[in-house]
């Protein structure tokens, strides 16, 4: 049992380390446990076998979905639990499942309800996140594999995504953030960019994003000269993983979706204010990060407590240039 992350970008960088299970045990059934968005990036992947999803907002809600959900994995009579997540949630199911091996970080208090467990020093929280996963495996001998994310769509979804989107060179913007406010750029900016790279690129705009994002992709939408395809809010996980897939240039704040890109291999114009870009940057050389450096900066706060000067110092001008010179290599 491999229990994943609890946000889209962090599921997307445990794929690195999945691959190093399945390297690791080729012949095992690998089940990974995780919440029903991050669920849906598993779904058609090479690195696991199954996934099992755990809605702690639905059945499994409280205590006692906690425990139903214990029953049901007990079933399965793992060997092993991995657990990528760092939540003592995630070591009270293994231990209460019984599985005997338990692997994880020391973190959050947990570390008596583990089997092989390892302090999460300083030194590996400076690294980029996909790291934390794989020194951790590391330590028990878990390794091999590529090293690099992976994200695949079905031929189905593919089609799909075709079929919606038509013919033509792609830009997708993503304006949204689940994490907070701070890490969103000015949605003016996005329009303006939106508008001049369909003007150069010879292309055409998609709008991405979550069901709670679709005001920022409204006001985006109504300020843009071109008309962009707006499908905020209308999509699956699956679907959005489709229609990135099939863009030649994706401009993101730092967010769940530009983490998908960076797994499907879409070049990433990356926009960076509160959150630290070293450790959660796009996972891909195909990515140009744009950030401007401010004391306050990165915070990691999800409201801006003063004037969100680290996003407002970011210019259109700025994204635009790093868009051109990244197409252009």
């Amino acid at each position: 049992m491999v229990r994943a992350t609890n946000w889209i970008g962090d599921g997307v960088m445990n794929t690195p380390a999945l691959g190093a299970i399945r390297a690791t045990f080729p012949q095992a059934e690998i089940v990974v446990v995780a919440n029903p968005i991050v669920a849906e990036l598993f779904i058609h992947h090479p690195y696991c076998d199954r996934v099992l999803v755990y809605d702690k907002k639905g059945d499994h809600k409280g205590i006692r979905g906690l425990l139903r959900f214990c029953r049901r994995l007990r079933q399965e009579r793992f060997d092993l639990a991995i657990l990528l997540q760092k939540a003592v949630e995630a070591a009270i199911m293994a231990f209460l499942t019984g599985i005997p091996q338990r692997i994880g970080y020391a973190t959050d208090g947990r570390g008596l309800l583990l089997t092989h467990r390892l302090p999460l020093t300083a030194e590996v929280r400076c690294q980029h996140h996909t790291q934390h996963y794989l020194h951790m495996l590391r330590q028990f001998g878990i390794e091999g594999g590529d090293g690099e994310q992976l994200l695949q769509c079905s031929t189905e979804e593919r089609a799909w995504a075709e079929q919606t989107l038509g013919e033509g060179n792609w830009v997708a913007i993503n304006p949204g953030a689940a994490y907070g406010s701070a890490k969103r750029w000015i949605p003016e900016r996005f329009a303006e960019v939106g508008d001049r790279l369909a003007e150069e690129f010879g292309g055409k705009v998609l709008l991405t994003g979550g069901p709670g994002e679709q005001e920022i992709g409204k006001d985006i939408e109504g300020a843009m000269k071109s008309r962009p395809l707006n499908l905020i809010g209308q999509t699956s996980v699956r679907q959005m993983m489709a229609v990135l897939a099939r863009c030649r240039l994706l401009v993101s704040n730092d967010s769940g979706p530009m983490h998908v890109g960076a797994a499907l291999g879409v070049p990433i114009v990356a926009i960076f204010g509160s959150t630290d870009h070293t450790t959660t940057y796009p996972y891909t050389d195909l990515r140009k990060v744009v950030r401007k450096d401010f004391e306050c900066a990165p915070c990691l706060k999800r409201q801006c407590p003063t004037d969100h000067r680290c996003m407002e110092a970011v210019t259109a001008d700025d994204v635009v240039f790093a868009a051109n010179e990244l197409l252009s290599e």
